[in-house]
């Protein structure tokens, strides 16, 4: 069995002389064209002979059987077909006459699938700017498109975004090279079966394995995000997490838990986990308490605190300022981000404060970790924001 030999395919398949050629040089080596696939060329390995090759394009993506008997007749064997293009060869020493003798006639061989190309590309020009309109909103309407990036919500959808503008790229790209040989065709210029292929064959077989990676990093992104994204019941104990325990802030020994189950989650009092390319760390924490003995000031209802943290250990420290910004306007209305106050903190690198009707909200960083907390409850602010800097300190120190 002859060992078969697979190459990259160069991904501008429209260079017509430059593939042909391309095989022949090829045949030289002793790899001889045995099948073009999606992604890959595949040789079949053999002794060294100088065979010519033809590519012969059609209407539709099958080629008919009295044309391939026709071409035999004249010592041109069929020996693979990709879309609408086919390839016959032919050894050199044969002489076998040329496929086509006349240019301006095999310019109508290319009209079917100039017109198939220019509608793809009137489609994908369509799809596009609707693609990237939606894309943008998501990323830009509400302001926070680096807390987007960190969370990693929209990376998967922007990859597939610029995968569609490599394909409308491309779809220009073809439809341009097979009007611009149609033309050349007419105007009785013959296609150079020997036309030099190694510096524009070699550049697009590149172009192949930059979609490869993209498209791995698409399919792993959501999958890393599956395997990371979980949501647990919050336990009493402390579990090494780098979050503000509500019983800390609070220090009532008489604080229970207002519990909420739903599928067996204490939602009150969870804990979920995240994952990004961004934010390899994420963690997003409520706790719900009660204390019975003790009533709000307002209403003279049960006193029940309640606390949110998130917290995000970032791959990149320049991220941290951006970042907070977009916390900030997140999880506030319009008003409320001009009430937040910078305050100094001495192991704290960035500490914002915001403080109303029994409110309190903190974005605090330390190094590559920003926490969020919202706190609602009597608890003093500074011991909320000691908290808060023990726990960070732990964190950027891992």
């Amino acid at each position: 069995m002859s060992k078969i030999v697979r190459k990259i395919r160069p991904s501008e398949y429209w260079r017509i002389g430059e593939h042909e050629s391309y095989f022949s040089d090829m045949s030289l080596m002793g790899l001889h064209l045995h099948k073009i696939g999606t992604h890959f060329i595949h040789f079949k390995k053999g002794e060294p002979n100088r065979i010519e090759y033809r590519m012969e394009v059609t209407k539709k993506k099958s080629i008919s059987y009295e044309q391939i008997d026709l071409y035999e007749e004249n010592g041109w064997e069929h020996v693979t077909s990709y879309q609408y293009f086919h390839v016959f060869s032919s050894p050199e020493e044969s002489n076998a006459p040329e496929i086509h003798t006349d240019p301006a006639e095999q310019a109508y061989t290319l009209q079917q699938l100039s017109k198939i190309l220019l509608v793809n590309l009137i489609a994908m020009s369509l799809i596009v700017p609707l693609s990237i309109g939606l894309l943008s909103a998501t990323w830009f309407l509400d302001g926070t498109p680096v807390l987007r990036l960190v969370e990693g919500r929209m990376i998967q959808q922007s990859i597939m975004g610029i995968i569609l503008l490599y394909y409308v790229y491309y779809s220009i790209g073809a439809a341009r090279a097979i009007r611009s040989l149609k033309r050349d065709l007419k105007e009785g210029k013959a296609i150079n079966h020997h036309a030099p292929w190694q510096n524009s064959l070699h550049k697009n077989s590149v172009l192949p394995f930059i979609f490869f990676g993209v498209a791995l990093v698409s399919t792993i992104l959501p999958v890393m995000q599956l395997i990371k994204m979980d949501t647990y019941t919050l336990p009493q104990e402390d579990i090494g997490l780098p979050i503000v325990r509500l019983a800390d802030i609070e220090q009532n020994p008489l604080l229970k838990r207002d519990e909420y189950y739903i599928d067996e989650v204490d939602w009150a009092n969870r804990y979920s986990t995240n994952w990004g390319i961004f934010a390899p760390v994420q963690y997003e924490v409520d706790e719900s308490g009660i204390v019975e003995d003790k009533v709000w000031l307002d209403d003279g209802s049960t006193y029940s605190p309640t606390i949110t943290s998130k917290v995000y250990k970032l791959t990149f420290q320049s991220l941290v300022e951006p970042l907070i910004s977009d916390l900030i306007k997140w999880h506030s209305y319009e008003k409320e981000m001009d009430l937040y106050i910078e305050r100094k903190h001495a192991t704290l690198d960035k500490l914002m404060v915001y403080e109303e009707n029994g409110m309190k909200k903190i974005v605090a960083a330390k190094g590559d970790v920003v926490m969020y907390v919202r706190y609602i409850g009597y608890a003093e602010f500074d011991l909320i924001i000691e908290n808060i800097a023990q726990k960070l300190a732990t964190s950027a120190e891992k």
